[in-house]
């Protein structure tokens, strides 16, 4: 363990875990934007279902995470992550690192015209937005929450422009339990983390109809080969879908009943409303408003995207689940792999 402390902004359930394995190799500071909730974790030393390694300091203060912490690992919701790093911003100086672990995607709607790439920012984007910090990264992988945080086997990919943001991650997060991949594709990396969120929630749904596992490995191969098109769309290589962050993350979201997004499909192909799952989710399912986002980026970049097509309008035109099913069947794809 480091005299340095690492910094993790966010206490959700994946920044709580981050930030018992970032504790396994230096000393951890974690911000709670509620007052009470960082109280609450001091005392009781546990955060939701996870107790928090003696290595991890709970923090209100984000003047002082700023101050004690070169390297910070921002990890909070897409809708939240701005302004976040608005607030975090007064307090950043040029030497800092940041790796966040968002996957989602900021929004700002222009008041005419077609959603385009200008309107829409991956998390690194809108860090350079916001702050002068210039060294930029993300963490994105088969990151499930629950495993990580019983200490199951995992691993993850640390992306940047910069080798020294990979090497450090690496160096902070690595253990026996967790390796650490790097990748110098960072709006890659993040795309993937953002678009495998659609296709986990079309597998929720095929799950929640019964269809077995013929259809799933349809739909996921078919929503891998949807993903590569529309990230090459917006700005990343088709290489970092077939690693970790894009095959590896899918497939754990897809078929795993702890992720968000795949509960999602599951509950709404079991005849529940999109609201009533969405209020008493404890928290966010980044896809519903990445399916919103990414169904408009297609319709103006021309990319064919019939799963997201689909489950848009299952989300939000009340599409039933089995005629979305019936719909994917009947598109005339002739070609199995075509962008290598």
């Amino acid at each position: 363990m480091t005299n340095q402390y690492v910094g993790v902004v966010g206490a959700g359930s994946f920044g709580t875990v981050i930030a018992n394995i970032l504790a396994e190799n230096s000393r951890v500071l974690l911000y709670a934007r509620r007052p009470e909730i960082a109280e609450e974790m001091q005392q009781t030393r546990k955060r939701g279902p996870y107790t928090l390694h003696e290595g991890v300091t709970p923090t209100n203060d984000l003047e002082q995470l700023a101050a004690e912490c070169q390297v910070i690992f921002p990890i909070v919701s897409s809708s939240g992550f701005r302004d976040a790093i608005v607030d975090l911003s007064p307090f950043l100086k040029p030497y800092h690192i940041l790796i966040h672990g968002t996957k989602g995607l900021d929004v700002r709607k222009p008041a005419q015209g077609a959603l385009t790439r200008e309107n829409v920012k991956t998390m690194s984007e809108v860090i350079r937005d916001e702050t002068v910090v210039v060294r930029v990264g993300c963490l994105a992988g088969p990151n499930l929450a629950k495993e990580l945080g019983e200490g199951q086997p995992g691993a993850t990919v640390v992306a940047s422009h910069f080798e020294e943001v990979i090497r450090i991650g690496q160096q902070l997060l690595r253990n026996p339990r967790f390796q650490v991949y790097g990748n110098s594709d960072l709006i890659g990396i993040e795309l993937c983390g953002v678009l495998k969120n659609i296709i986990a929630i079309a597998s929720g749904v095929l799950y929640g109809l019964g269809l077995g596992e013929n259809a799933r490995a349809l739909l996921v191969s078919r929503g891998m080969v949807e993903m590569i098109y529309l990230g090459k769309a917006l700005g990343g290589n088709v290489e970092a879908f077939m690693g970790l962050a894009g095959v590896g993350d899918l497939v754990a979201t897809s078929f795993s009943q702890h992720s968000r997004n795949f509960t999602v499909g599951n509950r709404l192909a079991r005849g529940e409303t999109l609201g009533d799952i969405m209020r008493t989710m404890e928290e966010l399912a980044e896809g519903v408003n990445t399916t919103r986002v990414v169904k408009e980026l297609a319709n103006h970049y021309q990319v064919s995207a019939p799963i997201t097509l689909m489950l848009y309008k299952m989300l939000f035109e009340d599409l039933p689940a089995t005629k979305a099913v019936d719909s994917l069947m009947r598109v005339p794809f002739t070609e199995d792999v075509g962008f290598l």
